[in-house]
């Protein structure tokens, strides 16, 4: 009887030897990096200025591929569809997997057809308003809101974006009323010119108007305050705590790729977050890095299901449709 078994056992030892050593490390050849937006916009920058030091902890290039159209939905169902081998990944933000999840008919869950690596970074919103307006802090601007109610103005990038369901939240917390604005291009200029009263936007939209004192600053939806605006007040300083908004980018894979390729791509990105050339990049354009503990796929798998369980109910409730 052992006699008949252990040349079994030798063969499939053999085997299970020879099977290991054909399977190639991963990975063996470049890397894709969706990114769902045109070239040149904050996402594509951000992806590029990680997709670089990617490479170096990987061993293989990281290439960094556009894929633009129907708000970030076309290069995210891209991703989705592509086989679970480690080699397409998609960089995602607040719009692409918590927005566009309560606003589209997706074929595609935004949770559940992805395996999350890590949050990239983060910026909070500055609210801010025109220079005239008769309000010195976000109390008298509250205040001055509902003196006026439904005739003040803030301009947005659209019903689908941060910019317009942070002013949402604005309102349903402040109990205010005004208007949203749609711009597809920039809207300073309309706000300089005393046509727009208020942005909640991002610091890079913003810090050059209000360093030059030609639009004034009311908050910042986070906890802490901006390293590169230190004296604007946090929402919780100003008196309406709890109003945070951020923008964000996270990394993904497919559903199903093997958890030890996305433990080795979230090795690559914890080591280009510590890599003080990218961190001076990345606060460079107003974004802040995520701690170390925050830096693991389950943190990022937490933190999307956080934000959708904010943020859907009030997109839902506003009847925000597709543009």
């Amino acid at each position: 009887m052992l006699k008949a078994v252990l040349p079994s056992l030798l063969v499939a030892g053999v085997l299970g030897v020879v099977g290991t050593a054909a399977a190639p490390d991963y990975p063996s050849r470049p890397v894709s990096l969706v990114v769902p937006y045109a070239a040149g916009g904050g996402a594509d920058t951000v992806a590029r200025i990680v997709a670089g030091r990617m490479a170096a902890s990987l061993g293989q290039a990281v290439i960094v591929e556009n894929a633009p159209g129907a708000a970030g939905s076309i290069g995210v169902g891209r991703v989705a569809r592509a086989a679970p081998d480690g080699y397409t990944l998609v960089e995602g933000n607040w719009s692409t997997h918590v927005a566009n999840g309560a606003i589209y008919a997706l074929h595609y869950d935004v949770q559940n057809d992805f395996e999350p690596i890590t949050l990239i970074a983060s910026s909070p919103l500055l609210i801010v308003g025109r220079k005239d307006i008769p309000a010195n802090s976000l109390k008298e601007l509250i205040a001055w809101l509902k003196a006026n109610p439904g005739k003040a103005t803030q301009w947005t990038y659209g019903p689908g974006s941060i910019m317009h369901v942070a002013g949402l939240l604005f309102q349903r917390e402040t109990n205010t009323d005004f208007q949203f604005v749609p711009y597809r291009g920039a809207a300073m200029p309309d706000m300089l010119a005393g046509r727009i009263d208020l942005s909640i936007s991002l610091p890079p939209d913003l810090l050059p108007q209000l360093r030059s004192g030609n639009i004034q600053a009311y908050a910042v939806t986070s906890k802490n305050r901006l390293e590169a605006a230190p004296d604007v007040p946090t929402v919780d300083e100003a008196g309406v705590p709890g109003l945070y908004a951020f923008a964000w980018f996270g990394l993904w894979a497919p559903k199903n790729t093997p958890k030890e390729f996305i433990g080795k791509l979230n090795t690559a990105v914890v080591d280009t977050l510590a890599d003080q050339v990218v961190r001076l990049k990345l606060r460079d354009i107003g974004l802040a890095i995520p701690e170390r503990d925050q830096q693991s796929p389950e943190a990022l798998r937490a933190f999307q299901k956080s934000e959708i369980d904010k943020w859907w109910p009030l997109i839902k409730q506003a009847d925000i449709k597709p543009e």
